[in-house]
Protein backbone atom coordinates (compact mmCIF):
# COMPACT_ATOMS: atom_id res chain seq x y z
CA UNK A 1 0.00 0.00 0.00
CA UNK A 2 0.85 3.38 -1.07
CA UNK A 3 -0.03 6.79 0.99
CA UNK A 4 -0.89 10.52 0.08
CA UNK A 5 -2.99 12.89 0.97
CA UNK A 6 -6.53 12.53 0.12
CA UNK A 7 -8.03 15.48 -1.27
CA UNK A 8 -11.11 14.33 -2.78
CA UNK A 9 -13.55 11.61 -0.79
CA UNK A 10 -14.85 8.24 -2.30
CA UNK A 11 -13.58 5.08 -3.96
CA UNK A 12 -12.04 4.21 -6.98
CA UNK A 13 -10.96 1.08 -8.38
CA UNK A 14 -9.86 0.52 -12.20
CA UNK A 15 -6.88 0.06 -14.40
CA UNK A 16 -4.06 2.46 -14.43
CA UNK A 17 -3.66 4.84 -17.41
CA UNK A 18 0.00 6.20 -16.63
CA UNK A 19 0.81 9.80 -17.73
CA UNK A 20 4.46 9.65 -19.13
CA UNK A 21 6.48 11.94 -18.14
CA UNK A 22 7.67 13.62 -21.23
CA UNK A 23 10.43 16.22 -21.56
CA UNK A 24 10.80 18.33 -23.99
CA UNK A 25 14.14 19.12 -25.69
CA UNK A 26 14.69 22.84 -25.35
CA UNK A 27 17.11 24.12 -28.21
CA UNK A 28 20.21 26.18 -27.02
CA UNK A 29 21.40 27.44 -30.25
CA UNK A 30 20.62 31.06 -31.42
CA UNK A 31 18.23 31.67 -34.49
CA UNK A 32 19.76 33.10 -37.86
CA UNK A 33 16.72 34.77 -38.21
CA UNK A 34 14.85 36.77 -35.62
CA UNK A 35 12.12 38.14 -36.98
CA UNK A 36 11.25 34.37 -38.30
CA UNK A 37 11.64 33.48 -34.61
CA UNK A 38 9.47 36.49 -33.02
CA UNK A 39 6.72 35.20 -36.14
CA UNK A 40 7.17 31.53 -34.40
CA UNK A 41 6.08 33.00 -30.72
CA UNK A 42 3.19 34.81 -32.14
CA UNK A 43 1.90 32.17 -34.35
CA UNK A 44 2.44 29.79 -31.36
CA UNK A 45 0.91 32.01 -29.07
CA UNK A 46 -2.10 32.34 -31.36
CA UNK A 47 -2.72 29.28 -31.48
CA UNK A 48 -2.18 28.45 -27.75
CA UNK A 49 -4.69 31.51 -26.94
CA UNK A 50 -7.39 30.49 -28.93
CA UNK A 51 -7.16 26.63 -27.23
CA UNK A 52 -7.14 28.20 -23.72
CA UNK A 53 -10.93 29.72 -25.19
CA UNK A 54 -11.96 26.73 -26.52
CA UNK A 55 -11.21 24.37 -23.24
CA UNK A 56 -12.66 27.67 -20.90
CA UNK A 57 -15.98 26.54 -22.97
CA UNK A 58 -15.60 23.05 -22.87
CA UNK A 59 -15.01 23.45 -19.33
CA UNK A 60 -18.06 25.74 -18.40
CA UNK A 61 -20.18 23.22 -20.15
CA UNK A 62 -18.78 19.96 -18.72
CA UNK A 63 -18.30 21.15 -15.40
CA UNK A 64 -19.46 24.30 -14.55
CA UNK A 65 -18.22 28.53 -14.49
CA UNK A 66 -16.15 27.78 -11.69
CA UNK A 67 -13.93 25.71 -13.16
CA UNK A 68 -13.94 27.50 -16.41
CA UNK A 69 -12.31 30.64 -14.74
CA UNK A 70 -9.08 29.25 -14.86
CA UNK A 71 -8.63 28.54 -18.49
CA UNK A 72 -9.76 32.71 -18.60
CA UNK A 73 -7.59 33.68 -16.16
CA UNK A 74 -4.77 31.79 -18.40
CA UNK A 75 -6.51 33.63 -21.56
CA UNK A 76 -5.69 36.61 -19.53
CA UNK A 77 -2.06 36.27 -18.59
CA UNK A 78 -1.25 35.17 -22.63
CA UNK A 79 -2.54 38.38 -23.50
CA UNK A 80 -0.74 40.41 -20.38
CA UNK A 81 2.24 42.22 -22.19
CA UNK A 82 4.14 42.01 -18.54
CA UNK A 83 4.68 38.07 -19.88
CA UNK A 84 5.05 38.43 -23.71
CA UNK A 85 7.30 41.97 -23.80
CA UNK A 86 9.80 39.98 -21.96
CA UNK A 87 9.80 36.86 -24.26
CA UNK A 88 9.44 39.04 -27.04
CA UNK A 89 12.74 41.27 -26.10
CA UNK A 90 14.74 38.27 -25.19
CA UNK A 91 14.54 37.12 -28.84
CA UNK A 92 15.34 40.32 -29.91
CA UNK A 93 18.32 39.90 -27.62
CA UNK A 94 19.34 36.75 -29.38
CA UNK A 95 17.39 33.87 -27.65
CA UNK A 96 15.43 31.43 -29.58
CA UNK A 97 11.62 31.33 -29.13
CA UNK A 98 11.60 27.93 -27.08
CA UNK A 99 14.53 29.21 -25.10
CA UNK A 100 13.14 32.82 -23.83
CA UNK A 101 9.48 31.56 -23.29
CA UNK A 102 11.22 28.84 -20.91
CA UNK A 103 13.06 31.28 -19.22
CA UNK A 104 10.07 33.95 -18.51
CA UNK A 105 7.38 30.92 -17.49
CA UNK A 106 10.58 29.32 -14.98
CA UNK A 107 10.55 32.59 -13.30
CA UNK A 108 7.12 33.45 -12.42
CA UNK A 109 6.89 29.43 -11.68
CA UNK A 110 9.52 29.92 -9.03
CA UNK A 111 7.76 32.79 -7.65
CA UNK A 112 4.56 31.23 -6.95
CA UNK A 113 6.30 27.87 -5.85
CA UNK A 114 8.28 30.06 -2.96
CA UNK A 115 4.83 31.40 -1.43
CA UNK A 116 3.64 30.36 2.22
CA UNK A 117 0.21 30.21 0.88
CA UNK A 118 -1.31 26.88 -0.29
CA UNK A 119 -3.81 28.30 -2.62
CA UNK A 120 -1.48 30.68 -4.36
CA UNK A 121 1.68 28.07 -4.22
CA UNK A 122 -0.65 25.78 -6.19
CA UNK A 123 -0.90 27.99 -9.40
CA UNK A 124 2.54 27.22 -10.20
CA UNK A 125 0.74 24.19 -11.90
CA UNK A 126 -1.51 26.87 -14.07
CA UNK A 127 1.97 28.66 -14.64
CA UNK A 128 3.94 25.12 -15.99
CA UNK A 129 0.41 24.01 -17.72
CA UNK A 130 0.89 27.26 -20.32
CA UNK A 131 4.13 26.67 -20.67
CA UNK A 132 4.22 23.54 -21.53
CA UNK A 133 1.63 24.28 -23.90
CA UNK A 134 3.21 26.94 -25.64
CA UNK A 135 6.45 25.05 -25.78
CA UNK A 136 4.82 22.18 -27.70
CA UNK A 137 3.35 24.23 -30.15
CA UNK A 138 6.76 25.81 -30.72
CA UNK A 139 8.30 22.33 -30.93
CA UNK A 140 5.58 21.11 -32.98
CA UNK A 141 5.46 18.48 -30.01
CA UNK A 142 2.25 16.30 -29.32
CA UNK A 143 0.83 15.51 -26.28
CA UNK A 144 -0.76 12.22 -24.57
CA UNK A 145 -4.19 11.76 -25.83
CA UNK A 146 -6.23 11.17 -22.95
CA UNK A 147 -9.48 12.48 -24.39
CA UNK A 148 -10.78 9.16 -25.27
CA UNK A 149 -10.22 5.70 -23.21
CA UNK A 150 -10.78 2.49 -23.70
CA UNK A 151 -12.77 2.05 -20.44
CA UNK A 152 -12.35 2.63 -16.56
CA UNK A 153 -9.77 4.38 -15.68
CA UNK A 154 -7.34 5.65 -12.75
CA UNK A 155 -5.61 8.74 -13.84
CA UNK A 156 -1.40 8.06 -12.66
CA UNK A 157 0.58 11.62 -13.29
CA UNK A 158 3.34 13.29 -11.68
CA UNK A 159 0.76 16.29 -11.67
CA UNK A 160 -2.25 16.81 -13.50
CA UNK A 161 -2.27 20.27 -15.37
CA UNK A 162 -5.64 21.86 -15.64
CA UNK A 163 -5.98 21.16 -19.99
CA UNK A 164 -5.26 17.65 -18.86
CA UNK A 165 -8.52 18.26 -16.68
CA UNK A 166 -10.11 19.76 -19.02
CA UNK A 167 -9.79 17.72 -21.72
CA UNK A 168 -9.48 14.05 -19.88
CA UNK A 169 -12.54 11.48 -21.00
CA UNK A 170 -14.70 12.44 -17.86
CA UNK A 171 -17.21 9.36 -18.67
CA UNK A 172 -14.36 6.86 -18.31
CA UNK A 173 -12.20 8.33 -15.58
CA UNK A 174 -13.00 7.23 -12.05
CA UNK A 175 -10.54 8.53 -10.36
CA UNK A 176 -6.80 10.88 -10.08
CA UNK A 177 -3.65 9.83 -8.17
CA UNK A 178 -1.19 12.24 -8.56
CA UNK A 179 2.95 12.34 -7.38
CA UNK A 180 2.89 15.64 -6.45
CA UNK A 181 0.82 18.45 -5.23
CA UNK A 182 -1.62 19.58 -1.97
CA UNK A 183 -5.49 20.25 -1.10
CA UNK A 184 -5.42 23.52 -3.74
CA UNK A 185 -3.47 21.83 -6.82
CA UNK A 186 -5.56 22.34 -9.60
CA UNK A 187 -6.20 18.60 -9.94
CA UNK A 188 -7.39 18.17 -6.78
CA UNK A 189 -10.13 21.36 -7.18
CA UNK A 190 -11.39 19.66 -10.47
CA UNK A 191 -11.28 16.18 -8.92
CA UNK A 192 -13.87 17.57 -6.21
CA UNK A 193 -16.10 19.15 -8.40
CA UNK A 194 -16.15 16.40 -10.84
CA UNK A 195 -16.91 13.96 -7.55
CA UNK A 196 -14.12 12.47 -8.54
CA UNK A 197 -12.07 10.57 -5.71
CA UNK A 198 -8.32 11.50 -5.85
CA UNK A 199 -4.78 11.32 -3.62
CA UNK A 200 -2.26 13.34 -4.26
CA UNK A 201 1.31 13.76 -3.08
CA UNK A 202 1.66 10.22 -3.38
CA UNK A 203 5.55 9.65 -3.42
CA UNK A 204 6.86 6.74 -5.35
CA UNK A 205 3.95 6.26 -7.55
CA UNK A 206 5.19 6.62 -11.10
CA UNK A 207 7.97 3.81 -9.86
CA UNK A 208 5.02 1.66 -8.36
CA UNK A 209 2.22 1.88 -10.79
CA UNK A 210 2.55 0.45 -14.59
CA UNK A 211 0.44 1.32 -17.32
CA UNK A 212 -3.27 -1.21 -17.41
CA UNK A 213 -2.07 -2.65 -13.35
CA UNK A 214 -5.34 -2.60 -11.22
CA UNK A 215 -5.81 0.25 -8.53
CA UNK A 216 -7.83 0.95 -5.56
CA UNK A 217 -7.90 4.36 -4.34
CA UNK A 218 -9.77 6.28 -1.21
CA UNK A 219 -9.90 9.76 -1.47
CA UNK A 220 -10.22 10.11 2.03
CA UNK A 221 -7.64 8.70 3.66
CA UNK A 222 -4.76 8.81 0.76
CA UNK A 223 -4.49 5.09 0.45
CA UNK A 224 -3.51 3.63 -2.59
CA UNK A 225 -3.47 -0.14 -3.20
CA UNK A 226 -1.67 -1.40 -6.34
CA UNK A 227 -3.11 -4.87 -7.44
CA UNK A 228 -5.13 -5.27 -4.25
CA UNK A 229 -5.92 -8.75 -3.83
CA UNK A 230 -9.01 -10.73 -3.63
CA UNK A 231 -9.55 -9.77 0.28
CA UNK A 232 -8.68 -6.16 0.00
CA UNK A 233 -10.78 -5.62 -3.29
CA UNK A 234 -14.14 -6.86 -2.14
CA UNK A 235 -13.06 -4.46 1.05
CA UNK A 236 -12.52 -1.59 -1.40
CA UNK A 237 -15.91 -2.06 -3.18
CA UNK A 238 -18.01 -2.50 0.63
CA UNK A 239 -16.15 1.16 1.59
CA UNK A 240 -17.38 2.22 -2.60
CA UNK A 241 -20.83 1.24 -1.70
CA UNK A 242 -20.97 3.30 1.77
CA UNK A 243 -19.52 6.18 -0.18
CA UNK A 244 -22.38 6.65 -2.39
CA UNK A 245 -24.88 6.23 0.66
CA UNK A 246 -23.19 8.60 2.43
CA UNK A 247 -23.00 11.00 -0.48
CA UNK A 248 -26.97 10.88 -1.24
CA UNK A 249 -27.55 11.46 2.80
CA UNK A 250 -25.51 14.77 2.88
CA UNK A 251 -26.68 16.27 0.01
CA UNK A 252 -30.32 16.40 2.12
CA UNK A 253 -28.26 19.34 3.87
CA UNK A 254 -27.69 21.55 1.31
CA UNK A 255 -30.80 23.33 2.16
CA UNK A 256 -30.88 22.78 6.17
CA UNK A 257 -30.63 25.32 8.62
CA UNK A 258 -27.22 25.23 10.57
CA UNK A 259 -28.87 24.88 13.55
CA UNK A 260 -27.39 22.11 16.82
CA UNK A 261 -30.02 19.61 18.02
CA UNK A 262 -30.83 21.95 21.04
CA UNK A 263 -31.62 25.13 18.58
CA UNK A 264 -28.68 26.20 19.21
CA UNK A 265 -27.75 28.84 15.70
CA UNK A 266 -24.43 28.98 13.88
CA UNK A 267 -23.17 29.94 10.69
CA UNK A 268 -21.53 27.37 8.47
CA UNK A 269 -19.63 29.40 5.89
CA UNK A 270 -17.59 29.46 2.60
CA UNK A 271 -13.59 30.39 2.41
CA UNK A 272 -13.65 31.36 -1.59
CA UNK A 273 -10.73 32.60 -3.56
CA UNK A 274 -12.29 33.94 -6.72
CA UNK A 275 -15.77 35.74 -7.36
CA UNK A 276 -16.66 32.01 -9.41
CA UNK A 277 -15.90 29.96 -6.42
CA UNK A 278 -18.66 31.86 -4.95
CA UNK A 279 -21.13 30.18 -7.34
CA UNK A 280 -19.81 26.86 -5.58
CA UNK A 281 -20.52 27.61 -2.09
CA UNK A 282 -24.17 28.81 -2.92
CA UNK A 283 -24.75 25.43 -4.88
CA UNK A 284 -23.55 23.64 -1.14
CA UNK A 285 -25.79 26.27 0.72
CA UNK A 286 -23.00 28.52 2.45
CA UNK A 287 -24.69 30.84 5.09
CA UNK A 288 -21.91 33.72 4.24
CA UNK A 289 -18.63 33.34 2.78
CA UNK A 290 -16.26 33.95 5.70
CA UNK A 291 -13.25 34.30 4.08
CA UNK A 292 -12.79 35.97 0.45
CA UNK A 293 -8.79 36.08 -0.27
CA UNK A 294 -9.22 39.24 -2.34
CA UNK A 295 -5.57 38.12 -3.49
CA UNK A 296 -6.68 36.56 -6.83
CA UNK A 297 -6.87 40.12 -8.41
CA UNK A 298 -3.44 41.22 -8.00
CA UNK A 299 -1.56 37.98 -9.48
CA UNK A 300 -1.04 36.91 -13.22
CA UNK A 301 -0.66 40.46 -14.13
CA UNK A 302 1.80 43.23 -14.74
CA UNK A 303 -0.47 45.67 -13.38
CA UNK A 304 -2.21 46.77 -10.16
CA UNK A 305 -6.56 46.22 -10.23
CA UNK A 306 -7.84 49.40 -11.02
CA UNK A 307 -10.64 50.35 -8.21
CA UNK A 308 -13.48 50.13 -10.94
CA UNK A 309 -12.34 46.26 -11.47
CA UNK A 310 -12.14 45.38 -7.88
CA UNK A 311 -15.48 46.81 -7.01
CA UNK A 312 -17.10 44.55 -9.73
CA UNK A 313 -14.77 41.76 -8.85
CA UNK A 314 -16.53 42.19 -5.09
CA UNK A 315 -19.93 42.79 -6.44
CA UNK A 316 -19.70 39.56 -8.44
CA UNK A 317 -19.23 37.17 -5.09
CA UNK A 318 -22.22 39.05 -3.37
CA UNK A 319 -24.59 38.61 -6.49
CA UNK A 320 -24.27 34.51 -6.55
CA UNK A 321 -24.76 34.16 -2.60
CA UNK A 322 -27.79 37.19 -2.64
CA UNK A 323 -28.14 38.66 1.18
CA UNK A 324 -25.86 36.38 2.31
CA UNK A 325 -22.82 38.36 3.86
CA UNK A 326 -19.37 38.30 2.66
CA UNK A 327 -16.29 38.74 4.41
CA UNK A 328 -13.56 40.48 2.25
CA UNK A 329 -10.07 40.08 3.52
CA UNK A 330 -7.88 42.82 2.15
CA UNK A 331 -4.84 42.20 0.23
CA UNK A 332 -2.42 39.67 2.51
CA UNK A 333 0.37 39.09 0.31
CA UNK A 334 4.45 40.35 1.38
CA UNK A 335 8.07 38.95 1.00
CA UNK A 336 6.84 35.70 1.18
CA UNK A 337 4.07 36.02 -1.46
CA UNK A 338 5.51 38.06 -4.30
CA UNK A 339 3.61 40.32 -7.39
CA UNK A 340 4.86 41.18 -10.68
CA UNK A 341 3.43 44.41 -10.20
CA UNK A 342 4.66 45.62 -6.53
CA UNK A 343 8.54 44.72 -6.80
CA UNK A 344 9.36 43.95 -2.60
CA UNK A 345 12.71 43.79 -1.22
CA UNK A 346 14.04 40.44 -0.23
CA UNK A 347 13.41 39.82 3.57
CA UNK A 348 15.51 37.10 5.48
CA UNK A 349 12.15 36.15 7.40
CA UNK A 350 9.21 37.18 5.37
CA UNK A 351 6.45 35.12 7.79
CA UNK A 352 7.70 37.97 10.29
CA UNK A 353 8.17 40.72 7.77
CA UNK A 354 6.60 43.25 5.74
CA UNK A 355 3.50 41.57 4.54
CA UNK A 356 -0.09 42.06 5.23
CA UNK A 357 -1.74 44.70 6.82
CA UNK A 358 2.07 45.89 7.48
CA UNK A 359 2.61 46.51 3.45
CA UNK A 360 -0.74 47.88 3.14
CA UNK A 361 -0.53 50.77 5.56
CA UNK A 362 2.92 51.31 4.44
CA UNK A 363 2.06 51.16 1.00
CA UNK A 364 -1.48 53.65 1.39
CA UNK A 365 -2.27 54.24 -2.56
CA UNK A 366 -2.47 50.93 -3.03
CA UNK A 367 -4.70 49.70 0.22
CA UNK A 368 -6.69 53.12 -0.17
CA UNK A 369 -7.49 51.98 -3.74
CA UNK A 370 -8.95 48.52 -2.53
CA UNK A 371 -10.51 50.30 0.50
CA UNK A 372 -12.43 52.33 -2.22
CA UNK A 373 -13.66 49.53 -4.06
CA UNK A 374 -14.87 47.70 -1.05
CA UNK A 375 -16.93 50.51 0.33
CA UNK A 376 -19.33 51.13 -3.22
CA UNK A 377 -19.61 47.59 -3.46
CA UNK A 378 -20.37 47.56 -0.12
CA UNK A 379 -23.38 50.25 -1.04
CA UNK A 380 -25.39 47.78 -2.19
CA UNK A 381 -24.34 44.10 -0.63
CA UNK A 382 -23.85 43.10 2.81
CA UNK A 383 -19.96 42.83 2.17
CA UNK A 384 -17.84 43.39 5.24
CA UNK A 385 -13.77 44.59 5.37
CA UNK A 386 -11.58 42.16 7.36
CA UNK A 387 -7.77 43.40 8.00
CA UNK A 388 -5.24 40.34 8.39
CA UNK A 389 -2.01 40.23 10.58
CA UNK A 390 -3.54 42.76 12.87
CA UNK A 391 -0.89 42.35 15.74
CA UNK A 392 -1.87 45.74 17.77
CA UNK A 393 -4.35 48.19 19.02
CA UNK A 394 -2.10 51.00 16.81
CA UNK A 395 -2.85 49.06 13.55
CA UNK A 396 -6.25 48.64 14.03
CA UNK A 397 -6.37 52.34 14.51
CA UNK A 398 -4.22 53.21 11.46
CA UNK A 399 -6.22 50.54 9.12
CA UNK A 400 -9.76 51.95 10.61
CA UNK A 401 -8.40 55.64 10.03
CA UNK A 402 -7.05 55.09 5.74
CA UNK A 403 -10.99 53.79 5.83
CA UNK A 404 -12.41 56.96 7.30
CA UNK A 405 -10.38 58.59 4.57
CA UNK A 406 -11.60 57.05 1.82
CA UNK A 407 -15.38 57.43 3.41
CA UNK A 408 -14.66 61.11 3.09
CA UNK A 409 -13.06 61.08 -0.05
CA UNK A 410 -15.96 59.16 -1.80
CA UNK A 411 -18.21 61.63 -0.65
CA UNK A 412 -16.52 64.31 -1.41
CA UNK A 413 -16.81 63.25 -4.98
CA UNK A 414 -20.48 62.12 -5.02
CA UNK A 415 -20.14 58.16 -5.42
CA UNK A 416 -22.40 55.95 -3.44
CA UNK A 417 -21.00 53.88 -0.56
CA UNK A 418 -21.70 52.15 2.73
CA UNK A 419 -20.64 53.97 5.28
CA UNK A 420 -21.15 52.15 8.09
CA UNK A 421 -19.61 49.02 6.59
CA UNK A 422 -18.83 46.12 9.50
CA UNK A 423 -14.94 45.73 10.05
CA UNK A 424 -13.09 43.13 11.23
CA UNK A 425 -9.93 41.44 12.20
CA UNK A 426 -8.46 38.39 11.70
CA UNK A 427 -6.81 36.50 14.90
CA UNK A 428 -3.55 34.49 13.51
CA UNK A 429 -0.91 36.35 15.80
CA UNK A 430 -1.10 35.61 19.35
CA UNK A 431 -0.98 39.31 20.44
CA UNK A 432 -3.80 39.55 19.13
CA UNK A 433 -5.19 37.07 20.77
CA UNK A 434 -3.50 37.52 24.11
CA UNK A 435 -5.10 41.42 23.37
CA UNK A 436 -8.43 40.64 21.82
CA UNK A 437 -10.48 42.20 25.21
CA UNK A 438 -9.16 45.56 23.84
CA UNK A 439 -9.28 44.78 19.99
CA UNK A 440 -13.13 43.51 20.08
CA UNK A 441 -13.90 47.22 21.51
CA UNK A 442 -12.52 48.85 17.94
CA UNK A 443 -13.82 46.40 15.57
CA UNK A 444 -16.98 44.14 14.76
CA UNK A 445 -16.01 41.10 14.45
CA UNK A 446 -13.04 38.41 14.49
CA UNK A 447 -12.11 35.65 12.43
CA UNK A 448 -10.01 33.48 13.65
CA UNK A 449 -6.96 32.06 10.90
CA UNK A 450 -5.68 28.73 12.67
CA UNK A 451 -3.18 28.18 9.85
CA UNK A 452 -1.28 31.20 11.11
CA UNK A 453 -1.80 30.92 14.44
CA UNK A 454 -0.75 27.59 15.10
CA UNK A 455 2.42 28.87 13.00
CA UNK A 456 3.31 31.61 14.87
CA UNK A 457 2.20 29.62 18.79
CA UNK A 458 4.30 27.08 17.86
CA UNK A 459 7.02 28.24 15.82
CA UNK A 460 6.36 25.48 13.57
CA UNK A 461 6.77 26.39 9.46
CA UNK A 462 4.34 23.86 8.93
CA UNK A 463 5.61 23.14 5.09
CA UNK A 464 8.87 22.23 6.77
CA UNK A 465 8.52 18.21 6.55
CA UNK A 466 10.72 17.87 9.51
CA UNK A 467 8.91 19.99 12.22
CA UNK A 468 5.55 19.70 10.49
CA UNK A 469 4.51 16.98 12.92
CA UNK A 470 4.55 19.76 15.78
CA UNK A 471 2.16 21.65 13.52
CA UNK A 472 -1.34 20.74 15.24
CA UNK A 473 -4.78 22.32 16.39
CA UNK A 474 -4.96 20.35 19.21
CA UNK A 475 -1.67 21.89 20.76
CA UNK A 476 -3.22 23.25 23.99
CA UNK A 477 -2.11 26.82 24.31
CA UNK A 478 -3.43 26.79 20.63
CA UNK A 479 -7.10 25.78 21.74
CA UNK A 480 -6.43 28.11 25.07
CA UNK A 481 -6.22 31.39 22.53
CA UNK A 482 -9.27 30.20 20.96
CA UNK A 483 -10.81 30.65 23.69
CA UNK A 484 -9.75 33.06 24.75
CA UNK A 485 -10.32 34.99 21.28
CA UNK A 486 -14.39 33.80 21.68
CA UNK A 487 -14.65 34.76 25.11
CA UNK A 488 -13.48 38.39 24.45
CA UNK A 489 -15.42 38.77 21.14
CA UNK A 490 -18.50 37.83 23.37
CA UNK A 491 -18.00 40.13 26.41
CA UNK A 492 -17.66 43.24 23.59
CA UNK A 493 -21.07 41.39 22.14
CA UNK A 494 -19.05 40.94 18.54
CA UNK A 495 -19.45 37.81 16.42
CA UNK A 496 -16.53 35.02 16.36
CA UNK A 497 -15.59 33.36 13.20
CA UNK A 498 -12.64 31.13 12.38
CA UNK A 499 -11.51 30.52 8.11
CA UNK A 500 -8.48 28.78 9.36
CA UNK A 501 -8.28 24.46 8.39
CA UNK A 502 -9.48 23.76 11.83
CA UNK A 503 -12.69 24.89 11.46
CA UNK A 504 -13.79 22.01 9.14
CA UNK A 505 -11.94 19.48 10.95
CA UNK A 506 -14.94 17.05 12.38
CA UNK A 507 -12.39 15.95 15.29
CA UNK A 508 -12.55 19.79 16.39
CA UNK A 509 -15.97 21.32 15.42
CA UNK A 510 -17.44 19.78 18.61
CA UNK A 511 -15.06 21.78 21.12
CA UNK A 512 -14.89 24.90 19.07
CA UNK A 513 -19.01 24.70 19.11
CA UNK A 514 -18.70 24.09 23.14
CA UNK A 515 -16.38 27.30 23.42
CA UNK A 516 -19.12 29.25 21.67
CA UNK A 517 -17.71 30.07 18.26
CA UNK A 518 -20.28 31.56 15.87
CA UNK A 519 -19.06 31.12 12.55
CA UNK A 520 -17.01 28.12 10.29
CA UNK A 521 -15.91 29.22 7.27
CA UNK A 522 -14.78 26.03 5.22
CA UNK A 523 -13.83 25.27 1.88
CA UNK A 524 -17.37 24.60 0.08
CA UNK A 525 -16.53 20.81 -0.41
CA UNK A 526 -16.73 20.43 3.32
CA UNK A 527 -19.94 22.13 4.33
CA UNK A 528 -22.24 19.39 4.00
CA UNK A 529 -20.33 17.17 6.14
CA UNK A 530 -20.01 19.91 8.94
CA UNK A 531 -23.26 21.03 8.39
CA UNK A 532 -24.73 17.49 9.50
CA UNK A 533 -22.60 17.09 12.38
CA UNK A 534 -23.90 20.19 13.73
CA UNK A 535 -27.32 19.28 13.47
CA UNK A 536 -26.74 15.82 15.35
CA UNK A 537 -24.81 18.00 18.17
CA UNK A 538 -26.30 19.02 21.41
CA UNK A 539 -24.95 22.79 22.34
CA UNK A 540 -25.20 22.38 26.25
CA UNK A 541 -23.27 18.69 25.99
CA UNK A 542 -20.15 20.29 23.72
CA UNK A 543 -19.74 23.06 26.72
CA UNK A 544 -19.29 20.26 29.05
CA UNK A 545 -16.39 19.00 27.10
CA UNK A 546 -14.83 22.36 27.23
CA UNK A 547 -13.00 22.31 30.78
CA UNK A 548 -11.72 19.08 30.46
CA UNK A 549 -10.30 19.06 27.05
CA UNK A 550 -8.60 22.48 27.55
CA UNK A 551 -7.03 20.95 30.95
CA UNK A 552 -4.92 18.21 29.47
CA UNK A 553 -1.17 19.32 28.96
CA UNK A 554 -0.42 17.85 25.67
CA UNK A 555 -1.83 17.99 22.42
CA UNK A 556 -1.99 13.82 22.02
CA UNK A 557 -4.12 13.70 25.02
CA UNK A 558 -6.69 16.52 24.02
CA UNK A 559 -6.89 14.63 20.54
CA UNK A 560 -7.32 11.12 22.49
CA UNK A 561 -9.74 12.60 24.44
CA UNK A 562 -11.88 14.40 22.10
CA UNK A 563 -11.77 10.75 19.97
CA UNK A 564 -12.67 9.12 22.73
CA UNK A 565 -16.02 11.07 23.52
CA UNK A 566 -19.56 9.88 21.70
CA UNK A 567 -20.07 12.97 20.71
CA UNK A 568 -17.04 13.39 18.78
CA UNK A 569 -17.57 10.01 16.61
Amino acid sequence: MLKGIGVSAGIGLAPAVVLAVSELVIPTAKPADLEAEKTAFWAAHAKVLSDTHALAEKTAAEIGPDEAAVFEAHAMLLEDPTLTDPIVQAIESGENAAKATQDAFDALISMFESMDDEYMAARAADMRDLKERLLRALLHAEAQDISHLAGPAILVAHDLTPSDTAVMDKAHVVGILTEIGGRTAHSAIMARALGLPAVVGCAGVLEAVKNGVMLGIDGATGEVFVAPDETTLSGLNDKLAKYQQEKALLDQFRSAESVTADGHRTLIAANIGTPQDAEGAAQVGADAVGLFRSEFLYMDRGTLPAEEEQAEAYAAAAKALPGKPIIIRTLDIGGDKKLPALPLPEEENPFLGYRAIRLCLGQKDLFKTQLRALLRAAHEYDLRIMFPMISSLEELRAAKAVLEECKAELKAEGLPCRTDVPVGIMIEIPAAALNADALAKECDFFSIGTNDLIQYTTAVDRGNERVSHLYTPFHPSVLRLIRMTIEAAHRAGIFCGMCGEAASDTRLIPLLLGMGLDEFSMSAGALLAARRLIRSLSYEECKTIVEPALSLPTATEVQAYLAGLPLCK
